[in-house]
């Protein structure tokens, strides 16, 4: 699956230097509503066992939400979205929609949260043909009510620019979320909050960074959600008042769950608890957040070729099994389903760094890559922007893909895709502060 006249070959770094910071940064932001109407029957995502049936209710509202960045001559998008996950054609889309009006900024970052309650990642995929309910079925009303409102954010945010003042915090959360395939497996506790505000001081949005699945409801809860990160967003919104406008970001959840509260009760109340004790500990760092006007704004992004695609040796024992899927047909749904070349998007934005991984990344690699990335730049403030731009897979190290389980079955490129991954994402936020080492 070639990306052609979509992504550039060449990659051009926009430096920052402080001959074009005489102006602070500005930056816009909006949201738009992105539930769909009962009466188009879109699918719920992330679970085989729904079989592709349609939502039957709404208990909260998704949001797609767009903060448009501009910087001398930057212009970069990040759109955080209450959705399970995108695949490549989609993004794509939203690019080629957004120069046709004109709107495009330079860069682009899509990170969705991986609610399970929301649109079903095959769903969106318009070269999806299979029709197997429990990979999921091309719904095309359900893809074009996606795209209009993700083009329609992001012009939005771009006529609401502000001069702001903007910084970044980071501190650890223990026993906030587990490994889930070992007890004593890596987990990554590193909650960062970036600040967002007028000049006037006055907050305008904030983009909190936590890595854990939003898995609290299972295959039987079937009415959209924004799962935790959902309650996460409107709770710090309330906390904080005057209209902010809370994005988030997942990370390196590739095998992290969410540790239920104590007293949290189940499914829809643990969702509330868990959303709004989160939203307690980052409104308690938001307060500390340092914050100046005038910051280097600058993104870069690589292609990353792909390992070839395969099926785990155990793909159809436990993967397949889920996803309804045979080995007759595995083949041809690797080579259209799945590219074999991805890319990474990365920003900086002052301290902070957003790394973007195009899938599941395990918090054993991400946290290499952070640490990596972190003596590359000279950063304080790294995280990775998981499932960005578009899904190709899970990402594991060699030896967690050959330990097995369900997400080596659900990584599609062999044992070599995480060391591909970790060095490309790597190379492309490398050099993002050339000038200042």
């Amino acid at each position: 699956m070639k990306r052609g006249h979509f992504v550039w070959t060449a990659v051009l770094l926009l430096a920052w230097s402080p001959a074009l910071a005489q102006e602070p940064l500005r930056a816009g932001v909006a949201r738009v509503d992105l539930t769909p109407p009962l009466e188009m029957k879109a699918a719920l995502g992330g679970y085989g066992d729904r079989m592709s049936r349609p939502a039957v209710g709404v208990h909260d509202r998704i949001w797609a939400k767009a903060l448009w960045l501009t910087e001398g001559r930057t212009q970069f998008v990040v759109v955080t979205v209450d959705a399970l996950c995108f695949p490549p054609p989609l993004q794509r889309a939203v690019w080629a929609r957004l120069k046709e009006t004109g709107a495009a900024p330079d860069g682009l970052l899509l990170l969705p949260s991986h609610s399970h309650n929301s649109f079903d990642l095959m769903a969106l995929h318009p070269d999806n043909v299979f029709s197997i309910p429990q990979m999921g079925v091309f719904h095309k009303a359900a893809y074009e009510h996606v795209v209009t409102h993700l083009v329609a954010v992001i012009a939005k945010a771009r006529e609401t620019l502000v001069p702001v003042k903007v910084g970044t915090l980071q501190t650890p959360l223990p026993g906030w979320h587990r490994n889930r395939r070992s007890p004593a497996g890596v987990i990554d506790p590193e909650l960062t909050v970036t600040r967002f505000d007028r000049l006037d001081g006055s907050p305008l949005a904030v983009l909190v960074n936590w890595a854990a699945h939003p898995t609290f409801l299972g295959p039987k809860e079937m009415l959209f959600s924004g799962d935790w990160p959902g309650a996460l967003q409107r709770s710090l919104e309330d906390l904080i008042g005057g209209g902010v406008t809370v994005l988030y970001a997942n990370g390196a959840q590739g095998d992290l769950s969410p540790t239920p509260r104590p007293g949290g009760g189940q499914t829809w109340e643990q969702v509330e608890c868990y959303g709004r004790g989160l939203a307690l500990a980052c409104h308690k760092l938001w307060g500390k957040v340092p914050v100046e006007s005038h910051v280097p704004l600058a993104f870069r992004k690589e292609v990353i070729p792909l390992p070839p695609r395969k099926k785990h040796a155990d793909f159809m024992k436990i993967g397949g099994k889920e996803y309804g899927m045979v080995d007759q047909g595995l083949e041809l749904m690797l080579q259209r389903l799945f590219p074999t070349e991805s890319e990474s998007t990365c920003l900086r934005l002052g301290s902070l760094v957003i790394v973007g991984v195009p899938g599941e990344m395990t918090a054993e690699l991400g946290i290499e890559v952070k640490r990596r990335v972190r003596h590359a730049t000279g950063l304080p403030h790294v995280v990775i922007g998981g499932l960005a731009n578009e899904w190709i897979s899970y990402i594991l190290s060699p030896a967690e893909y050959r330990r097995g389980g369900y997400e080596a079955t659900i990584s599609f490129y062999g044992e070599t895709l995480g060391p591909a991954i970790v060095e490309g994402v790597v190379k492309t936020a490398a050099p993002l502060v050339p000038s200042e080492r």
